[in-house]
């Protein structure tokens, strides 16, 4: 009974505990998640949160010191994921083609010399339109250089200037240049407006901050850069092997204190007053003796006592550290000095890198390693020293020598953005003679261009099209015209004769042309104007051009031997009447002669063989201000051709035998422009209208005359290959 009783106060123990489990409900028999915690723990943040800033206080001067650039354009319509597929209107460059607009400068609006020097450079070149509707691009006329709030050049109130204009649109397809931005003690990157969707091109930017494919980084650059042509560099010549008195070289100011200070304080720690000597010095500024250290005047003494050109011009490699700013003018003082630069700027998107290989002309170097740099540039062979020396030198001229060169390096490379399927490739950007003068609308194949053809392995096609420029009616069979045709069309390496018809007379009837073995083509010249004899026509298709007066007298021999040397020289001009530049004192201008001298620098497109590129280099590179005086004159077309091509090759043309006549032969004959009396006056004029548009003197003289082996020789006159030309 007893034991009875126990299991029933048992049973009813367990039965109540399993009641009492299923009232709690199911929730306690789950595992615990995170979801059902109804005091959730919050992720660690690894920032701390900002302090809170009124909506109407984020303009102020304050909140853009302290915002960064990228934090600033995270809060304006996502422009810090600019790029061109999601800021940039490529509907507006479909209708006219890559075509920049510059606003007109507004009353009362200075605008600083390097600034209207970036403006000059856009209105000069070939992609300039004062028509805004036909603009792909646009570009401030508020000088933007400079955003340092100490600076004199400091515009205020720019971004209600900016707001105002009437195109700007949040900044689509707008080109912003800027130089300095920042100021102290932190000099961030803030332009102290809002760019909106505006591309920035930029120096001394961070790679932190660059939109990539997008913005462009720029050099810095001082207000004394020439705005056009720009002095060549200064490497005249290698020597081998390519050592200089210093290894690695420097002298330029030492921060003591804040940004940019610790890289240029730690250099005496590598400099030895041997082969690398790293000068800084502390005396700059109001009040730098309140904060000069203990090494200041040692250093300030040292300072003086070196001759910065110099070091420059004997030093193998430059050191180029950042200063208050990641850029630095140092940069191109080193690349025109042909001194390899040693970046030592961390986190500097360098300029142009989007289509420069910088490995190619530079070391870059890191500021944690820098006690490092001496072992490392010790290290590098001498036959990559003179690669780089010679890669600097290739890159100063192409692209940095000038304000112009600068400018139109920056609208390429968003042209090329715009037009992708013409884009040029990374080969044209960095090997002679640069992108500047390979435009790739002519052609996507290198082979298709002169310069290229050594590094492919290809030859030019071993024919050529005769071009002959006719001016003068068809009153005689025996004008020296016909004899042109008749010795050109025997030439074994002619394709085909192509008459451009520049007369005021109809063209003539196909039977009074002589009969020949190749296709004799005569159209009419465009407007009858002299540049249309450089047009690129379609009908020209092989490499070499043979260019003609109507009047020139040549032999078949001549123009074989003349083509024949074409072709181990197909960038350059080759051919017979040679004429002469030089520098006029007494006048303070070039001069022009065609005095038979002991040197020359043109040979004239009279009797000239030149590749077909040139032509359409010709029409769509130079502007046309130059081409309608040439128009204007008809006269110069054949000086301008000489300095387009000495431009683009930085070498003279080549010279071939001739005979001793051949000048008087040619301005004897019949009616010729080149009997006017102002005919010379007025090519005087034209050299020094070039020079200008140039910037500089691209014609290159030379000595050299290429004859036919065997030429003269006291040998058999049957040994002799061109047997003709003694002769005549």
């Amino acid at each position: 009974m007893q034991a009875k009783k126990r299991y029933l106060i048992l049973f009813s123990v367990g039965v109540s505990l399993i009641l009492l489990l299923y009232l709690q409900g199911p929730a306690s028999r789950r595992t615990p998640n995170r979801g059902d915690d109804p005091h959730p723990h919050w992720p660690p943040f690894s920032d701390p949160l900002q302090a809170f800033i009124p909506w109407d206080q984020t303009e102020t001067e304050d909140y853009n010191v302290r915002a960064s650039p990228r934090h600033k354009r995270d809060d304006n319509s996502g422009a810090s994921k600019c790029r061109m597929d999601s800021c940039f209107d490529f509907s507006l460059c479909r209708r006219n083609g890559f075509k920049v607009y510059v606003y007109p400068q507004q009353k009362g609006e200075k605008i600083s010399e390097s600034y209207q020097n970036i403006l000059s450079s856009i209105e000069g070149s070939r992609f300039y339109t004062s028509d805004p509707g036909q603009a792909c691009l646009f570009v401030l006329n508020l000088d933007t250089l400079d955003r340092d709030q100490l600076s004199p050049q400091y515009v205020h109130n720019l971004k209600t200037k900016i707001q105002n204009l009437n195109l700007w649109n949040n900044g689509r397809n707008h080109l912003i240049f800027n130089l300095y931005s920042g100021t102290w003690p932190d000099y961030t990157e803030d332009l102290g407006f809002d760019i909106g969707q505006a591309m920035l091109a930029k120096a001394s930017i961070s790679t932190e901050n660059f939109r990539p494919n997008f913005d462009i980084s720029i050099p810095l650059f001082s207000k004394d850069h020439p705005r056009t042509g720009g002095e060549r560099g200064y490497l005249k010549y290698n020597t081998i092997p390519p050592f200089r008195k210093y290894v690695l070289v420097f002298k330029g100011k030492r921060y003591l204190t804040g940004i940019g200070s610790d890289t240029r304080n730690a250099l005496h720690h590598i400099h030895n007053s041997e082969d690398v000597v790293l000068l800084t010095t502390c005396k700059h500024g109001k009040d730098w003796q309140k904060h000069k250290d203990a090494r200041c005047d040692k250093d300030n003494a040292e300072y003086d006592r070196y001759d910065y050109k110099e070091m420059l011009h004997n030093s193998t490699f430059c050191l180029v550290p950042r200063g208050r700013r990641l850029g630095s003018f140092r940069f191109l003082e080193a690349l025109q000095a042909a001194c390899v630069p040693v970046m030592l700027s961390n986190g500097w998107e360098l300029p142009f890198s989007e289509i420069i290989d910088w490995r190619t002309a530079s070391v870059i170097g890191d500021e944690r390693l820098l006690l490092q740099i001496p072992s490392t540039v010790r290290s590098i062979h001498q036959d990559r020293i003179l690669s780089l020396r010679q890669q600097t030198q290739f890159l100063w001229e192409a692209y940095f020598s000038s304000v112009e060169k600068i400018v139109l390096t920056t609208l390429e490379i968003i042209q090329d953005r715009v037009l992708q399927h013409n884009a040029r490739s990374t080969l044209m950007w960095n090997q002679l003679p640069g992108g500047l003068f390979t435009l790739p609308q002519y052609s996507s194949y290198l082979g298709d261009f002169p310069f290229f053809y050594a590094v492919l392995g290809v030859k030019p096609q071993q024919k050529f099209t005769a071009v002959i420029h006719a001016v003068t009616p068809l009153v005689s069979q025996s004008q020296p015209i016909f004899k042109l045709l008749v010795a050109v069309a025997k030439s074994q390496y002619c394709a085909q004769i192509i008459v451009l018809w520049n007369c005021d007379k109809p063209l003539p009837a196909k039977h009074r042309w002589p009969a020949t073995s190749v296709p004799v083509i005569v159209i009419e010249g465009e407007s009858k104007v002299m540049s249309s004899r450089f047009l690129p026509y379609e009908n020209i298709r092989t490499d070499a051009v043979l260019s003609l007066d109507e009047d020139t007298v040549l032999s078949t021999t001549e123009v074989d031997f003349a083509f024949t040397v074409w072709q181990s020289f197909p960038e350059r001009i080759v051919g017979y009447p040679a004429r002469s530049h030089f520098w006029d004192s007494n006048k303070e201008r070039w001069g022009y002669t065609s005095k038979w001298t002991n040197d020359y620098s043109m040979v004239l497109t009279g009797a000239a063989f030149y590749h077909r590129y040139y032509n359409y280099l010709y029409t769509h590179y130079l502007p046309s201000s130059l081409k309608s005086m040439v128009d204007q004159l008809s006269n110069c077309e054949d000086i301008l051709m000489n300095f387009l091509v000495s431009a683009v090759t930085k070498m003279p043309p080549i010279k071939v035998t001739q005979k001793k006549q051949y000048k008087e032969t040619m301005m004897g004959q019949f009616s010729s422009p080149k009997n006017n009396p102002d005919h010379f006056a007025q090519r005087q004029t034209c050299m020094n209208k070039f020079a200008s548009w140039f910037g500089t003197m691209p014609l290159v003289h030379s000595q050299m005359r290429l004859d036919p082996v065997l030429f003269k020789d006291q040998v058999s006159i049957l040994r002799k290959k061109y047997k003709d030309i003694e002769r005549l």
